[in-house]
């Protein structure tokens, strides 16, 4: 092999590199000696040194000896062999240097290795520390200049280079320099896509994806730095700090790139760094927020400019000093008013986040705060908003900054005077411009998708991001005017309700606004309510020749009903009360839930006082349900998950979530409602089919929790006085064998299970109350239907009965887990349940 290279490697040069190629491939497994001696080593290194190789052969001897490099040995036989390469007389050469890339990284990645495995400490002849010191300049060089090398590899030699240090020396300082300035570079976009990234078009968007990829490690390298080294990096972005806002030519590029450095670094900054402004970062922020850097016009630098700002809130947090600064940023050209609509949201959204961390310090400067948004504002209520305006993320739609507005005029720091002042000032004028909009719309019409819709959606947004900063107890009793032009805005927000029901993105936004309303308006929303509730059923309302009929078939007696009673019930309503209806888009479950989730939230706040709503509602809620949940489970298996499914099984859980408010707000009334009552068969039928087999364990939770407070309401000690007939037997009948017993005999039911021994203990805990209202009734129907006939031994039915009558529910609920484990250990399987 080394005659063929000296014969021909000037006369076959193809036939030379070729030798070489073949003896790489045998050098990871055959003995290095053969390879790593006075033959070949000179000879590599000879093609690799000489001024006049030719490339190809070049190239194949630094194959060669990367493959002598990589071979595995032990640690101090490697160092031994790194020794012997006469590596350092290319090091010498920067013009070789730049040739030979691979063979530095590859040669300083070995030493390195070595260094991580004998230590860095100068014991002995050794240790590499010299060779990686002799090496490491070379492999800065070929960083900046070389553009062959892989970025991926540079960046992992870094990482474990940095990762090595523990004090950096000064020497070791010069170094992480260079490696901070390296990944400087390398983080820097093409300014050939300077415009693209500016409009953000697809080449644009294209171009900030691959860029991210790029970063990741690099961000991940320089945060290791700033954490290793804070003081070489804050210096470090103090001189970019300085070289951009002294030059004249600065780039974009290399203004973003230095911001995001800047970001990053407050990443790493610990609380009370940061709330010091410890070593530079005093200064760093300070120049951040009072100096007005180059190319802020630009997308890209003033969103990475805005994003820095907001990282470094809690320095400002702890020097209120540098408040004015903050909002000179958010407030100026620089944010809220860019010409860029994507940078102005996303200054509003940050802007928003600011006020929540800050607010009572922000209050001093309210009034400030509000003259500069006021254009703004007007803005928002004079445009014509189109689907291009609202091309931002969701997050970022303009109304942040209401909401921010609303926060600070919301602090209990302003004067009820001036807030009822500031409110009327911006609700003013979005209320306007919903009117003209509204008026214009009610006599051209309105299309789901047309600019009129998107607009009204806007103002709706606005409405409900400014409330945000108000509660019941400002809006109702510190400053009532409040209350007033919110409940104004809402009647005036409902027009739109009732004008254009079907447009599904507005019912959206003005069903999440009546929800703030609620909160902030307390009972004084009660007028109304009538209005809201009756417009969001408007599409499933159930046809008001049909709203007093017996809804349940005649074989539907109280307590006989079965799964096919059920199913029959469904389909009475269906084509009995809605015909061909109940298979279109007005049994949409998403609007149900949607419908369900704000009647849950007046059930919560007001308890007792929706009764008389409740009553008025409940037979369509009601009727809807059964339709739709008229099975107690849905299709599982392969291509069973669609989204369709997920709204049913979201609707069913928000259904038993409805039903147990009312069970727990004393509404159980309602079920008892003239034109309500015929719907409670069928609501217990579900509510049994749910308690005894539905996958969700909790939810099954919640509807035993349901049947013990229907018990308490509804039985008494008494079976003469009973306020429901039928119930009675139907809880002992079937709740009682059905849920309480033949459900838990279930191999099913897994104990292990923590939600499972949560359902378990109420399951138990019905027992004890069937046993206080309802009596021997209960236990003579339970012990002979239910425990006799899985076979259950005399002396456990004895001792059941006692730990039933005593009153410890720990020890009854220890004891009936032994019973059921008992039974079932005896049944193996043969019980056959109901």
């Amino acid at each position: 092999m080394v005659r063929c290279c000296v014969l021909y490697h000037s006369l076959d040069t193809f036939l030379a590199a070729a030798a070489l190629d073949t003896m790489r491939r045998y050098v990871t497994w055959i003995d290095i000696a053969l390879v790593a001696n006075d033959a070949f080593v000179p000879l590599l290194f000879e093609l690799i040194l000489a001024p006049d190789s030719i490339e190809q052969l070049r190239a194949a001897a630094v194959g060669c000896v990367l493959a002598i490099l990589q071979k595995r040995m032990v640690p101090r036989q490697k160092v031994a062999l790194l020794r012997s390469l006469p590596v350092s007389r290319v090091f010498a050469d920067p013009n070789l240097v730049i040739k030979v890339p691979y063979l530095v990284t590859g040669y300083a990645a070995e030493v390195l290795e070595c260094c991580k495995k004998l230590g860095f400490t100068d014991i002995d002849s050794s240790t590499p520390v010299e060779l990686l010191e002799e090496a490491l300049p070379s492999v800065f060089y070929v960083m900046q200049e070389s553009e062959e090398v892989e970025l991926g590899n540079v960046v992992e030699f870094l990482s474990d280079y940095v990762i090595t240090m523990r004090t950096p020396l000064q020497k070791q300082a010069v170094y992480l320099g260079h490696i901070l300035e390296f990944i400087r570079v390398q983080i820097c976009y093409d300014p050939a896509h300077r415009n693209n990234l500016d409009i953000l078009d697809r080449i644009g968007r294209e171009e900030e994806d691959q860029m991210g990829e790029r970063r990741k490690d690099l961000l991940v390298l320089f945060c290791s730095i700033c954490r290793l080294a804070p003081d070489v990096t804050q210096l470090f972005i103090q001189n970019l700090l300085i070289r951009a806002l002294s030059s004249s030519e600065a780039s974009v590029e290399e203004v973003e790139a230095t911001f995001t450095l800047f970001y990053r670094l407050g990443e790493t900054v610990n609380e009370e760094a940061m709330r010091t402004g410890s070593g530079l970062l005093r200064e760093l922020v300070q120049m951040l927020l009072s100096s007005q850097f180059p190319c802020l016009s630009h997308r890209m630098v003033a969103l990475i400019y805005l994003e820095t700002v907001m990282r470094f809130m809690k320095f400002v947090q702890d020097n209120p000093q540098y408040i004015p600064y903050v909002l000179a940023a958010f407030l100026d050209q620089r944010g809220i008013h860019h010409p860029n609509l994507n940078v102005s949201r996303r200054a509003g959204y940050l802007f928003m986040r600011a006020v929540k961390l800050m607010k009572s310090k922000f209050v001093p400067y309210l009034d400030m705060i509000l003259r500069g948004l006021q254009d703004t504002i007007t803005q928002f209520t004079t445009s014509d908003w189109c689907s291009k305006n609202l091309e931002c993320s969701v997050s970022e739609d303009g109304s942040q900054i209401f909401e921010a507005i609303g926060l600070l005029i919301g602090m209990e720091d302003v004067s009820p005077e001036k807030q009822s002042d500031y409110v009327a000032a911006f609700l003013r004028p979005l209320c306007q411009k919903l009117n003209e909009v509204l008026l214009d719309s009610k006599a051209q019409g309105l299309e789901e998708s047309s600019a009129k819709v998107l607009t009204l959606q806007q103002i709706i947004m606005a409405l409900n991001a400014l409330s945000k900063g108000f509660n019941a107890r400002l809006a109702t009793s510190i400053c009532p005017a409040i209350g007033i032009m919110f409940k104004q805005a809402l009647s005036e927000v409902l027009e739109i309700l009732i004008a254009f029901p079907n447009i599904k993105i507005l019912r959206n936004k003005i069903t999440s606004f009546i929800h703030r309303m609620v909160d902030i308006l307390g009972g004084s929303i009660f007028p109304c309510l009538p209005v809201v509730l009756k417009q969001l059923l408007m599409e499933s309302e159930v046809p008001s020749s049909h709203k007093l009929l017996p809804f349940l078939p005649v074989s539907c007696a109280f307590g006989d009903a079965s799964r096919d009673v059920l199913e029959e019930t469904s389909q009475y309503l269906k084509h009995t009360v809605y015909g061909h209806e109940a298979k279109g888009s007005n049994f949409a479950p998403k609007d149900m839930v949607d419908f369900l989730v704000l009647v849950n939230q007046l059930i919560s706040k007001f308890s007792t006082s929706v009764e008389g709503i409740l009553e008025e509602i409940f037979p369509a809620i009601a009727t809807r349900l059964i339709v739709i949940l008229s099975k107690d489970a849905f299709p599982s298996g392969p291509g069973c998950n669609t989204e369709e499914v997920r709204e049913l099984q979201e609707l069913q859980r928000i259904l038993y979530t409805f039903l147990h408010l009312m069970a727990n707000h004393n509404l159980s009334s309602v079920f008892l409602a003239p034109n309500c009552r015929g719907y409670l068969d069928a609501l217990m039928q579900l509510l049994l089919l749910a308690a005894c087999s539905h996958k969700d364990v909790l939810l099954r939770k919640l509807c035993v929790q349901i049947f013990m407070k229907l018990i308490k309401d509804w039985c008494t000690n008494c079976n003469v006085d009973d306020k429901v007939p039928g119930f009675r037997s139907f809880i002992i009948e079937k709740f009682a064998t059905d849920c309480c017993l033949y459900s838990v005999l279930d191999k099913s039911f897994e104990f292990h299970d923590a939600n499972t021994l949560l359902l378990f203990g109420e399951i138990v805990l019905a027992q004890k109350v069937m046993y206080e209202k309802l009596g021997s009734d209960f236990i003579i129907h339970f012990v002979s239907k239910g425990l006799q006939a899985a076979r259950c031994p005399h002396e456990l039915t004895e001792q059941y009965y006692q730990k039933l009558q005593a009153n410890d529910i720990k020890a009854l609920k220890s004891f009936y887990q032994l019973l059921v484990e008992n039974l079932r250990q005896q049944q193996n399987g043969s019980l056959v349940f109901r």
